[in-house]
C-alpha cells in the first residue's frame, strides 16, 4: 500500500485522518486498518456510539445512519457530516463504507482532503453502490477481491484483504 502511504504522510505536522464506517461488518473491516494510519491524528465516526471503547483513546463521532432508502436520515447524515469535516478538516478521509462514508469522501475531498475507499469484502462479485459512486471521488479506491479490480475499467485496485 505505498500509494496509501503517500497520501498519509504529512510534511510539518501529523496528518489528520478521519476514519468513517458505518456499524456492523464495514466498522470490523475499517478497525483493521488502524496500521495504515500509525503516527497520525485519527477521529473515527460511525453511526454506533457503543463502538467508542474500540477506538480509545481517540475520539469517535457519532452520525446517523442514513442511504437511498431513508432518504430523510441520508441527509441528517450528510448535514452532520458536513459539521465533522468543516469542523475538524481531516487531511484524509478513510472509508469502508457504506452511505455515510461516501458523503464524507465526497465533502472531504470539496475541502481539499485526500480520500480513500475500500470496499467491503462482502462485495465479491461487484463494487457496492456507495463503492462504485467513491470511484469517482476517492483519490486510493480499493477492492478486497482481486478478480473485481482485474475486471475494473475505471481503475479499482486490489492490495489485499483485511478480513
Amino acid at each position: 500500500m505505498d500509494k496509501a502511504q503517500a497520501i498519509l504522510n504529512g510534511p510539518d505536522r501529523p496528518t489528520k485522518v478521519m476514519a468513517i464506517a458505518s456499524a456492523g461488518g464495514h466498522f470490523v473491516q475499517l478497525l483493521r486498518c488502524r496500521p495504515a494510519w500509525s503516527g497520525c491524528e485519527v477521529f473515527y465516526v460511525s453511526t454506533d456510539a457503543g463502538y467508542a471503547p474500540m477506538v480509545e483513546p481517540h475520539r469517535l463521532i457519532e452520525v446517523t445512519d442514513g442511504n437511498r432508502k431513508a432518504p430523510i436520515k441520508m441527509l441528517r447524515s450528510a448535514c452532520h457530516l458536513a459539521a465533522i469535516v468543516w469542523k475538524e478538516r481531516p487531511d484524509v478521509v478513510f472509508s469502508t463504507g457504506a452511505a455515510p462514508g461516501l458523503i464524507a469522501l465526497v465533502l472531504g475531498r470539496a475541502l481539499g482532503a485526500r480520500t480513500v475507499w475500500l470496499d467491503s469484502i462482502a462485495n465479491v462479485e461487484k463494487m457496492s453502490l456507495s463503492g462504485r459512486l467513491a470511484g469517482w471521488v476517492a483519490d486510493l479506491w480499493l477492492t478486497q477481491w482481486s478478480d473485481l479490480a482485474k475486471k475494473s475499467t475505471r481503475g479499482v485496485r486490489y492490495a489485499g484483504a483485511v478480513v
